[in-house]
């Protein structure tokens, strides 16, 4: 049977019922990076070195799994939609393993308190892979016009965005009300609520959306992937964007750090991801009418410099007042909004003039790849931030409480600002060579239709 995916504007309520999705991955995408690193290293007493081990392997793992899963999503055959499956399954799972990850007994023993906290997130990963691969891959399959996935988008990150505040702000702050393991525990399992309100959120909400797709890929994974690579543009896209979420990773490590030690202000984790999310919420639409004007790619390239920028004036933290730090979290902020939008958005044009051109549907390979990529960036971002810890000599604790040497500071103000904007102003070298343009996805999106097809309505595929 023919299904369509249409070219037409989605209703406003599927855009935002798709973009709720964003609610379960901001909140996984954040508090791990957020907190898991100071849990084990100053409530758990964990080295440094070690810590930094135990953030990255589960995520690594996800490297290998995202194109798995991306696969076995494309060639689901699900009658409530080819993805929407996979969102209530994992994400389901993916809330109760998150509560788990903090929720471990005190045994006393560093080794058992290690080792509880690395088998649930990586079962925390496992099941993040199958809910964030298929709900990437759905704008593919949701609209086949170029502007309509730009104004997706621009719901999924100003949800995103709104989340991130809400988990980021609030998570240290539950911790801190209540102290110690149990403030941990909670926070857990209130996070794991909020993810839950979001799977059930995108499940519901995109109930209605199209659900068209194109005949699955045939061949093995491999093969593929191969076929994934090949795609220039979709290559140069992904590695400019692992390297930013590697500058992000590390800097989502290094707040709690960078508030405790080198602000040395009560409440202050809270006060910075405000102001690093907070412009998020009022300058994505900015950001999207920024990129109607003058192209997805060169918005692209605009964030990513403010957001450079904002990183690097935070190198003065430790000599000036902590109100310039603020500004200066608040200006990666304005950065981070375009940041997030415009690869997000660049994506499904990928993967839907890949389909276009081969009638074969990869969206969720393309996504695969690209989440594995994402998750090994945001991986390596706290890891790098632990073993620049580990080399400024900073002390773990089983409580905190201990004086940081100098040398401690200095690493938590550069890994926080000088690394990131290195990382960022890099990827953009990476990202000149993008050439998709909204002509080019129009002209392969007409050239896919069957003769006779108004190529302004509906991209024919062919489904098993």
């Amino acid at each position: 049977m023919p299904t369509a995916v249409t070219a037409t504007p989605l209703l406003r309520r599927e855009r935002i019922g798709y973009g709720l999705g964003s609610v379960a991955t901001g909140a996984f995408g954040t508090v791990p990076g957020l907190m898991l690193l100071p849990y084990l290293t100053d409530t758990l007493g964990i080295a440094a070195a070690v810590a930094a081990v135990i953030v990255f392997l589960p995520k690594a793992w996800d490297v290998v799994l995202n194109p798995i899963a991306g696969r076995i999503s494309d060639r689901s055959t699900d009658p409530r939609g080819p993805r929407r499956g996979f969102l209530l399954r994992a994400g389901v799972l993916l809330a109760v393993t998150f509560a788990l990850i903090f929720a471990g007994p005190a045994t006393g023993s560093k080794v058992l308190d290690a080792t509880w906290v690395l088998v649930f997130f990586l079962g925390c990963a496992t099941a993040y892979a199958f809910f964030q691969v298929p709900y990437v891959a759905m704008p593919a399959e949701l609209t086949s016009s170029y502007d309509e996935r730009t104004r997706l988008m621009t719901w999924r990150v100003a949800i995103l965005a709104f989340t991130i505040m809400l988990c980021g702000a609030s998570a240290p702050a539950v911790r801190d009300a209540v102290g110690g393991r149990e403030g941990y525990r909670l926070m857990g399992v209130l996070i794991a609520l909020v993810i839950l309100v979001g799977v059930i959120g995108v499940y519901r909400g995109t109930r209605t959306a199209p659900a068209g797709r194109a005949v699955a890929a045939g061949g093995t994974l491999r093969e593929q992937l191969r076929v994934v690579a090949a795609s220039a543009d979709f290559r140069v896209l992904l590695t400019t964007f692992v390297i930013q979420a590697l500058a992000v990773g590390a800097m989502l490590a290094g707040v709690d750090y960078l508030a405790r030690h080198v602000l040395g202000q009560t409440g202050a984790s809270t006060l910075l991801f405000v102001c690093f999310v907070a412009p998020a919420l009022l300058l994505t639409p900015v950001w999207a009418r920024i990129g109607e004007r003058i192209g997805k790619k060169q918005g692209y390239v605009a964030s990513s410099l403010v957001l450079a920028t904002g990183a690097l004036l935070v190198v003065l933290a430790r000599e000036v007042p902590a109100v310039v730090v603020f500004a200066s979290v608040t200006l990666i902020g304005v950065g981070y909004a375009g940041c997030q939008m415009f690869p997000l958005a660049m994506l499904p044009d990928a993967a839907a003039v890949d389909a276009a051109r081969s009638g074969s549907n990869r969206a969720g390979v393309f996504t695969g790849v690209w989440t594995a990529g994402e998750t090994l960036g945001l991986a390596l971002g706290p890891g790098v931030f632990a073993l620049i810890l580990a080399l400024g000599d900073y002390r773990s604790s089983a409580g905190g409480g201990v004086t940081q040497p100098d040398s401690a500071l200095t690493a938590i103000v550069l890994g926080f600002s000088v690394l990131p904007a290195v990382l960022v102003v890099a990827s953009l070298w990476w990202l000149r060579r993008y050439t998709l343009t909204a002509e080019e996805v129009a002209a392969a999106h007409a050239a896919a239709l069957p003769p006779g097809t108004d190529p302004g309505t509906d991209l024919a595929m062919e489904t098993p």
